[in-house]
């Protein structure tokens, strides 16, 4: 491991703590099925932990540092030093998370006999209310299809947009599960989607009569432009979302192909793809569904994180009662 960013550059040579990282960031990928760009995230939090380290404790090198050096109260220099550095409290938040993952790991596998970071208390943060679309702006995306406003109706990229948003709202993906879908994992018959979520963790959705739809017509507008064209087979195909090439689409095409159809029916700032997994989530719960059915279908571990949509259904439960409750 090696450190290249405001704290400076640390040799790590072949320093203990750098191996025992290392076998950490094996363990999580290995053992835990973590994505590669977590497994990023904890090396550079790490990094940053082990150079601030090092400067605290005035260690020439690494080599002297010892994981039991560490007290309480240094880590909580680590996180003033991180604040005063400009980072928000969420970010320090992430970083502990991770320097505590690590000493949990250490003292599993008898590096350490104890660990002060179970004694260091997580900072606070307000938690961020996702935006969402109304029911009437969503309708409105859909409308645009009728209208011409993005081109013939008869368009290779036009059904593969469209079918885009229908599986992004229809069935709350994350912009990586929706890149990754493959034609194996969608049943029509049956009525559902195999995603492959965070940690490869597997879930099973239910799929809209009118994501379907989108869907069964551009296979078959996309079917007929590779045979046009003669590019290639369309059977050699492996995902469902593609390019005019064949490849499988990007992040950054799927941010664009959203924010083209969201321009004229909010103002929010972020008109991306999750702002239709938040909508998707918000109208679920808006119309009856419960909160352990909508958590499986966003692939959430914890129903924690899904209580944030329930800020929204909390506001039409007292519309609902102002509504018909007779002393209300």
């Amino acid at each position: 491991m090696k450190k290249h960013d405001a704290y400076g550059t640390t040799d790590s040579g072949e320093d203990g703590c750098y191996r025992e990282a290392e076998r950490f960031l094996g363990y999580l990928k290995t053992s835990k099925n973590v994505s590669r760009h977590t497994i990023t995230a904890y090396r550079n939090d790490l990094d940053q932990f082990f150079s601030f380290m090092q400067r605290h404790l005035e260690l020439q090198h690494m080599s002297l540092f010892d994981p039991e050096q560490v007290t309480v109260a240094s880590v909580r220099l680590f996180m003033g030093d991180l604040l005063q550095r400009g980072l928000q409290p969420k970010s320090i938040a992430r970083k502990l998370a991770s320097v505590k993952s690590f000493y949990r790991y250490l003292q599993e596998t008898g590096v350490i006999k104890s660990s002060v970071l179970s004694l260091v208390s997580t900072p606070r943060y307000p938690r961020h209310v996702p935006g969402f679309l109304t029911e009437q702006q969503t309708e409105k995306i859909f409308e645009q299809e009728d209208s011409g406003l993005f081109g013939s109706d008869d368009t290779f990229e036009f059904h593969r947009d469209i079918s885009v948003l229908e599986m992004l709202y229809g069935c709350g993906l994350r912009i990586s599960e929706l890149i990754d879908l493959c034609p194996d994992d969608i049943n029509f018959l049956q009525g559902y989607v195999k995603i492959t979520g965070k940690g490869q963790k597997q879930r099973i959705v239910p799929l809209g009569t009118q994501a379907a739809e989108a869907v069964r017509k551009y296979f078959e507008v996309r079917r007929n432009f590779f045979r046009i064209n003669k590019l290639m087979d369309e059977k050699e195909l492996n995902h469902v979302f593609v390019t005019k090439r064949g490849k499988k689409l990007y992040p950054m095409l799927v941010q664009r192909i959203t924010k083209k159809y969201l321009m004229s029916v909010t103002e929010q700032k972020e008109k991306n793809p999750h702002l239709l997994r938040h909508t998707f989530a918000t109208h679920l719960l808006n119309n009856g569904a419960d909160l352990k059915s909508v958590s499986e279908m966003l692939g959430h571990s914890s129903l924690a994180t899904t209580e944030i949509y329930t800020h929204v259904t909390f506001g039409r439960l007292k519309e609902v009662y102002r509504k018909a409750h007779p002393k209300a």
